[in-house]
């Protein structure tokens, strides 16, 4: 058994945790006939997969409308052999395709919706393709191409008997919104998957070392009382004076939480018209640490404010927990495995041209103007940077290798048009090569080194430890929209 470590969350790594953290991995040597026939199936289907990004990247689908785009995977799917399971979890645009039988059951994840709002031509100057419309500016037609690619270079080497197992693609939507793969570990869909793996576009190449934060996402509302504001106020009871003395006491805690905490709120209605006392108010909130423990902390101290904010108001609070997402559980050997895999591939090379529109991009964002970051990142020393995924949920029900390769310059703002603009050219496609070759070969190593499998597993048993996972979702299925 691995020695027992925690989780990497405040404290930046040294090589030494990196090395003493990882079970014993059998040595990769030369690859394999089917680790290098898999990286060539990558590159035999990579028009068709940089094909399906750029159609993707098109159709610009958020959160839970992904139909054209699920469709386009799933239908490739299919047409390559797969069997697909459609509208799995209740979600229409939720699948899973999957090929060969026994274990190991080797899953790999994709997702392909997009932001709203951030329209942008493939183009170094911010330029909405369609005005308010929506973009992938966070990488997303590249994540479901490139995975859909690995799994079916796995399908062909099982196929050619080359490989034994079963490999499943898992098509999740609505990353960006309720987190799809949250209803879907819910419902036990990835239960008897032995190793899951993903990636995620981003400015820099790395197998993942640091965790995401955990969050839950809950609503507040006050129930008053209305009246006249002037004619009889006295009779009113103000719902947005429970908000207002709600918000005033979660900005008095921030002196009083971790460092590593983060509370943002907004406010949905805080009455209507001056002149009466407003009998409604709610407020949308967001709580986050690195640490689910410190979030659970957090919840409960909120559920007191709102309690206490009601008792001064002479009105009624509710808090309703909407959704949320653990930290992802680090498996420290997988991303060792997935950090030589980086490595013996190597990093893109970009043309001047390529680095000419990363460095545009930088220039208008007012970042440091130094081009795509070309290095394979370390395991050790790496940044923490806020943010939460649905992700984190799967890592705890099954151990997660997670990395992320370089589409976008160096620094340049995320969830922004940026993003869109190299996702839908020649810097996006490579970097879904790479990923997908990254993807492919990892797996292979799974696949014909048992070894590998067991020390991944007996690694996430020692760190999961006793917890049980329950998702932070309310009861019923998913709020798919009727259109």
């Amino acid at each position: 058994m691995c020695s027992s470590h925690s989780l990497p969350r405040r404290l930046l790594l040294t090589m030494s945790a990196v090395i003493s953290v990882a079970c014993a991995l059998p040595a990769l040597g030369a690859p394999s006939a089917a680790k290098k026939a898999a990286v060539q199936s990558v590159d035999a289907h990579s028009a068709e997969l940089i094909g399906l990004s750029d159609q993707i990247w098109a159709f610009a689908e958020t959160a839970l409308r992904e139909h054209k785009s699920a469709a386009a995977l799933a239908d490739y799917a299919e047409q390559q052999g797969f069997k697909v399971e459609r509208g799995v979890s209740q979600m229409p645009t939720a699948f899973i395709a999957s090929y060969g039988s026994g274990h190991p059951i080797i899953g790999v994840m994709g997702e392909y919706d997009a932001l709203p709002g951030i329209s942008q031509q493939a183009v170094a100057e911010k330029t909405p393709l369609h005005e308010g419309a929506a973009g992938h500016g966070c990488g997303h037609n590249m994540f479901g191409a490139a995975s859909l690619g690995a799994a079916l270079a796995i399908k062909e080497q099982i196929a050619a008997g080359k490989l034994k197992g079963t490999i499943r693609f898992y098509g999740t939507p609505a990353e960006e919104a309720i987190g799809g793969k949250i209803y879907m570990a819910r419902d036990g869909v990835f239960n008897d998957v032995d190793v899951m793996l993903a990636w995620h576009p981003g400015d820099e190449t790395q197998a993942d070392t640091t965790s995401s934060q955990a969050m839950v996402d809950v609503i507040v509302e006050f129930h008053g009382k209305a009246a006249h504001a002037a004619g009889d106020p006295w009779n009113g009871r103000s719902a947005v004076d429970g908000l207002e003395l709600f918000t005033h006491g979660v900005n008095l805690m921030r002196e009083h939480i971790k460092p590593t905490s983060r509370m943002h709120y907004a406010i949905v209605a805080g009455g209507d018209v001056p002149n009466v006392v407003p009998e409604y108010a709610k407020v949308w909130l967001w709580l986050r640490d690195w640490k689910r423990t410190e979030v659970e902390d957090l919840l409960a101290r909120a559920r007191k404010l709102a309690e206490g904010a009601a008792i001064m108001t002479g009105t009624t609070s509710k808090l309703t927990l909407q959704n949320g997402n653990w930290e992802i559980l680090v498996n420290m050997t997988g991303a060792k495995l997935i950090d030589e895999n980086l490595r013996w591939l190597g990093s893109p090379s970009y043309t001047p041209a390529e680095q000419e529109f990363a460095r545009k991009i930088q220039r208008a964002t007012n970042v440091p103007d130094v081009g795509m970051n070309t290095k394979i990142h370390s395991l050790d020393g790496q940044k923490e940077e806020g943010g939460s995924t649905d992700v984190g949920d799967v890592s705890w029900i099954v151990p997660t290798l997670h990395f992320t390769v370089a589409t976008a310059p160096a620094d340049a703002p995320w969830h922004a048009w940026p993003v869109v603009a190299t996702g839908g050219m020649s810097i996006g496609h490579k970097g879904l090569v790479l990923a997908s070759k990254t993807l492919a070969a990892t797996m292979v190593d799974l696949y014909e080194k048992p070894a590998n499998v067991k020390a991944i597993r007996e690694e996430f048993k020692e760190k999961k430890g006793d917890v049980k996972f329950e998702a932070y979702l309310m009861p019923g299925p998913p709020p798919v929209p009727n259109d």
